[in-house]
């Protein structure tokens, strides 16, 4: 039983894969998400998907899934309204009652992001290194920190949250958590796009106003620049506190190209200390697929399966 089967469940679309412990994975199926319908469709579509690929050489299942997971439950404690009526859902025993899988199989749940750090740690730009802290930057910024010990989520299951982490620059900005001054606030896709509308009365999606500042528009670099040096510090308090071997960035606006990791890397190391100054911030390796492996790692962690 070397096999997992791994889901990536986000807001718009589920994927699913057949993962083994040697870092071969199997052809991706998907299905919209019904996000909006309530948990009990989300979890019909989750199940339809793992069906489809349960087989007598899997070990588990692994999912990973927007909100903030209690891994030890199962069970979303926290979410934004994408996902109507998410908090409470315990995806384990949704799975487990839809599929007729006994109480004790091995389903692991974790946060998308945590999903991706784990995938990132083990078979991608920070495979070999004995922590990491990684930060995706898409429509929010999140975070995952992986240790000697592994993942680790804290006491209420939020570490590495790093988008609502206060942020200079972004005081008189509303997090879409509610709050103001939060970095999601600055840095994330819809606000980088927010803020050039803003300044220019002109509508452009984040790919067209990286494009825009790498062809030398003043504007379009200024507004990239800002949400870049924003993360770059606070991801600098990030690695002062907890000393990561290295730093992973991916998501979509991490696809900005030097106008944005320019101003990231100068405004990370020149908050940083002599010592770690030098820490290797690098892409993400494995693009979309990071978090199918990371859930499927998860599986292997819990059974105690070797993975190269």
């Amino acid at each position: 039983m070397t096999v997992a089967v791994a889901v990536d469940l986000g807001g718009s679309k589920t994927a699913a894969a057949r993962v083994s412990a040697d870092g071969g994975i199997g052809e991706v199926i998907a299905a919209p998400t019904p996000a909006g319908d309530g948990p009990e469709a989300v979890l019909d579509t989750v199940a339809g998907l793992v069906g489809r690929l349960l087989a007598d050489d899997v070990a588990g299942v692994g999912i990973g899934t927007a909100g903030v997971v209690d891994p030890e439950t199962a069970t979303i404690v926290s979410a934004t309204d994408v996902f109507a009526r998410w908090v409470g859902t315990n995806l384990a025993d949704g799975v487990r009652a839809r599929l007729g899988l006994a109480a004790g199989s091995i389903v692991e749940v974790r946060n998308d992001v945590d999903a991706h750090a784990l995938g990132e740690a083990w078979l991608g730009a920070g495979r070999g290194r004995d922590s990491m802290l990684m930060v995706a930057v898409g429509t929010g910024v999140g975070g995952g920190i992986v240790l000697p010990g592994g993942l680790w989520t804290g006491a209420h299951r939020l570490a590495g949250e790093i988008g609502h982490m206060p942020t200079p620059g972004a005081e008189a900005l509303r997090c879409p958590c509610g709050r103001l001054g939060h970095l999601e606030a600055i840095a994330a896709g819809p606000a980088i796009e927010r803020r050039y509308a803003e300044l220019t009365g002109e509508a452009a999606p984040g790919p067209e106003i990286a494009a825009r500042a790498e062809a030398g528009d003043a504007t379009a670099a200024g507004v990239i620049g800002a949400a870049a040096t924003g993360l770059g510090t606070a991801i600098a308090g990030m690695v002062t506190l907890l000393d990561p071997a290295c730093v992973v960035l991916g998501g979509g606006v991490a696809q900005a190209g030097p106008a944005w990791w320019g101003p990231l890397t100068a405004a990370c190391r020149a908050a940083l200390v002599d010592l770690v100054s030098g820490i290797d911030l690098l892409p993400a390796s494995l693009g979309p697929r990071a978090a199918l492996f990371g859930a499927a790692k998860a599986v292997f962690d819990a059974a105690a399966i070797p993975t190269d």
